[in-house]
């Protein structure tokens, strides 16, 4: 496995504070950490603006950043379609306004990947893809302007569609921020395949595994790293044909703050092992 380093998203671990993040981070044996910009997913911090010096002074070595939106309701398939992202048009313009935000905090990081999820993409044929399209170019296009990629997370359309999209659009700053779990989380395809599809575009990885859902219009089942339907020495052999030598950053969503530690450990654990 030729990947850098393994590591760590700040908000599966649960902390609002720096300090809290450097002890979690180096229990959990992680080298790196992807971090949570500051929103209801994805936590805000104790450091309000301060938390880019806080983090700088912190010695982390960071992968880069995540943002979600208020107002995004994960409590099943339907309803995060309904609210993800930039799916709505009545919310585009303050969306952009957050992801503008995020990108001026990414690269005042000094960072190049920004990670959000953009929300249903839709169809071909779809009526609104044109209006959606746009406003991805939008984000896209501010991103690129500071240095950023807009890193576009895996999980809410199939990787055929995602592939389509960065063909028709285009853009150098619109990548593909990898999470397996999620596809099999929103019964998306086979995760494996779609590092075949993407390959290239993936610019950044979440390692997260899950079983697929029992009932249509369900979600699937978050498991602990190397417990699910992934199959985790064959993704790290996928990710290394694919060219891919990023880091490889454990994301944690489910169970109290204790049962994620330890769910995080033992996933870099499995990652290590595959070494």
């Amino acid at each position: 496995m030729a990947h850098s380093a393994l590591g760590v998203c700040s908000w599966s671990l649960q902390v609002s504070n720096i300090p809290d993040l450097v002890r979690l981070s180096a229990e959990v044996g992680a080298e790196v950490v992807q971090v949570g910009i500051g929103d209801p997913t994805h936590g805000d911090w104790d450091e309000g603006e301060g938390f880019v010096a806080a983090l700088q002074a912190s010695g982390l070595e960071l992968s880069g950043t995540m943002i979600g939106f208020p107002g995004e309701d994960y409590t099943s398939p339907a309803t995060i379609r309904q609210s993800g992202g930039f799916g709505d048009p009545a919310l585009r313009t303050e969306r952009l306004g957050i992801f503008r935000y995020a990108v001026d905090k990414t690269a005042e990081l000094g960072l190049k990947c920004l990670c959000s999820h953009a929300g249903f993409i839709p169809e071909a044929d779809g009526p609104e893809r044109s209006s959606f399209l746009d406003c991805i170019s939008e984000a896209a296009q501010y991103a690129a302007d500071k240095g950023v990629l807009f890193t576009m997370e895996t999980g809410q359309e199939t990787a055929a569609l995602l592939r389509r999209t960065l063909d028709e659009l285009k853009l150098s700053s619109l990548r593909v921020n990898f999470d397996p779990a999620n596809m099999i989380l929103y019964d998306m395809g086979n995760p494996i395949e779609a590092i075949e599809i993407l390959g290239a575009d993936i610019a950044h990885v979440h390692a997260k595994d899950a079983n697929p859902p029992q009932e249509s219009g369900q979600w699937g089942e978050e498991v602990p790293l190397g417990e699910g339907s992934v199959g985790m020495a064959a993704f790290v052999e996928a990710l290394d044909k694919a060219g891919y030598c990023g880091p490889l950053v454990v994301e944690r969503e489910v169970g109290d703050q204790q049962e994620r530690v330890a769910a995080i450990k033992q996933g870099i654990s499995v990652l290590r092992g595959l070494a």
